[in-house]
């Protein structure tokens, strides 16, 4: 039998609706979430992303502050600008769009964020946070909707091998560190799997959730899986297709056709882990804004 469907799609319109009765409830005390974008340069792919959070922000009455500076902005005048932002008062929470133009340092920008402004949580003090289990900290977007999604389908990771195909800082470890935490909707056992790993299937095969984001299109296959296994697939490429519109389609790491008759639960690609990335970023919004209140 067919595996059954983790629908992202579904799971942030659900949570987005209970966010704007929250975000209603703020305003009613005077109180109104504002999400800043800072975009350097013209990346399509930037400009696409921007587009759609800020799209999720309007529909939940969150303002958006749109930044857009050109390629040949100096770190410094974006570190004006960053630093701006922290002392804004109307601006709960900002992102600086990765990737930035070569000649300036990530890592400098994103230490320069307001810990309590880095709704992305890529921040030093955040990510620390994360790994002790510290929750006043913001959660990262994409392994929070992962963790989330699996909530909401009562997939519980608790005792359960979860096997993670990459070890990036977005979504490797930051998903690692999420789900061994002893609390509800973690307490798992996690191994980590990377360029470096020999014979991933030997460990893709053992696991009873496997979570692909390596960023390598229709790499996890049915024969590296149990059977029953919960599958959930963090990416997102671009194929070749004449057929599609635009001559490409959207396909994830996993072998979606193939695998989705081995597996009890699958992730779509697109609609399954990318809606709950843009829903987790607001509820770090939200949670922001929340804090003005207390």
């Amino acid at each position: 039998m067919a595996a059954q469907i983790l629908d992202g799609v579904a799971t942030a319109q659900r949570l987005r609706a209970e966010m704007a009765r929250e975000v209603a409830a703020l305003r009613e005390r005077g109180v109104t979430p504002g999400l800043g974008f800072v975009l350097v340069g013209e990346n399509p792919a930037s400009q696409a992303y921007v587009r759609m959070k800020k799209k999720a922000c309007a529909e939940i009455g969150i303002v958006s502050y749109d930044y857009e500076l050109p390629a040949t902005t100096t770190q410094n005048e974006l570190l004006a600008l960053v630093h701006k932002l922290n002392t804004d008062p109307a601006v709960d929470g900002f992102i600086v769009q990765l990737p930035l133009p070569r000649h300036i340092n990530e890592d400098v920008i994103i230490a320069a964020i307001d810990p309590h402004k880095d709704v992305d949580c890529f921040h030093p003090v955040n990510v620390g946070k994360l790994c002790i289990g510290d929750t006043d900290g913001f959660f990262p977007c994409t392994p929070y909707g992962v963790v989330v999604l699996l909530q909401e389908y009562g997939i519980d990771p608790a005792g359960k091998h979860v096997v993670i195909m990459g070890r990036s800082n977005i979504v490797g470890k930051p998903l690692a560190n999420l789900l061994v935490q002893k609390r509800a909707g973690a307490n798992a056992t996690v191994t980590i799997c990377h360029t470096a790993t020999r014979n991933i299937a030997q460990f893709t095969r053992q696991a009873d959730i496997v979570v692909a984001a390596i960023g390598r299109p229709r790499t996890l296959t049915a024969e590296m899986i149990q059977p029953g296994a919960v599958v959930v697939d963090v990416g997102i490429n671009r194929v070749e297709d004449a057929a599609a519109k635009g001559g490409y389609r959207l396909v994830g790491d996993v072998d979606f056709e193939g695998v989705k008759e081995k597996a009890s639960w699958i992730t779509p690609v697109p609609g399954g882990v990318g809606p709950m990335t843009i829903a987790m970023l607001l509820r770090n919004v939200l949670k922001a804004a929340q804090r003005r209140v207390v």
